[in-house]
């Protein structure tokens, strides 16, 4: 698919602003330029970047209301969904606090960089999220292309509280990790499909205990 097709889909999905498009254009080519160096998306994607990352992250916006104050992103990596989340709601007027945790100093940088360049408030919390003491606060959690689901689970489980959803994205593996590890939890969670791919699911998890 040729990049102004590209576009053309993901406007059709997500109805932004012409500003916003210019925010990710903006976006998209610093990440093909921070990426000959850094690594920060595999190389089968850099031509489908609006639809396997950009339409990709923003799918759970739609799932995010005004009431929910602040959204923690684990392991952003390239800003996946995090940034990409931060930039829809900016979009949609709601006063979403985000916060990505990453913890390659070199890909934090890139980070700060291109929220400087967007002029977004996102904070960038450079550490290695399942080593770090205490727990981490906030009314949405996301993670993508981060962890296994059974570690993701074990880290909610003991290093987050006071959530209301956690936004998983799961690959192809996803709905057999799905039935390991509910012999081991309750999971309350709704699924969807992803619409950029048949094989890959996008879980709202609303409680979790183990079993």
């Amino acid at each position: 698919m040729v990049r102004s097709s590209q576009i053309d889909t993901f406007c059709r999905f997500t109805q932004v602003s012409r500003e916003t498009i210019t925010s990710l254009k903006k976006y998209e080519n610093y990440l093909i330029k921070s990426n000959k160096t850094l690594n920060l998306i595999g190389k089968s994607t850099i031509n489908q970047i609006w639809i396997r990352h950009f339409l990709d992250s923003s799918q759970v916006i739609d799932f995010i209301n005004k009431n929910e104050r602040d959204l923690v992103d684990l392991g952003s990596g390239a800003g996946f969904p995090g940034l990409v989340l931060a930039i829809m709601a900016k979009d949609r007027k709601i006063p979403l606090k985000v916060k990505l945790i990453e913890k390659s100093p070199r890909k934090a940088l890139f980070l700060r960089e291109i929220i400087k360049s967007l002029n977004l408030k996102v904070g960038v919390l450079n550490l290695n999220v399942l080593k770090q003491p205490g727990k981490l606060e906030a009314d949405l959690i996301s993670a993508r292309a981060f962890k296994p689901l059974k570690i993701i689970l074990q880290f909610l489980d003991r290093n987050t509280e006071k959530w209301k959803k956690i936004f998983l994205f799961l690959g192809k593996t996803g709905q057999d990790e799905l039935l390991q590890v509910s012999k081991s939890w309750d999971i309350e969670y709704k699924q969807r499909m992803s619409v950029t791919s048949s094989d890959s699911i996008v879980i709202e998890i609303n409680k979790l205990k183990k079993k």
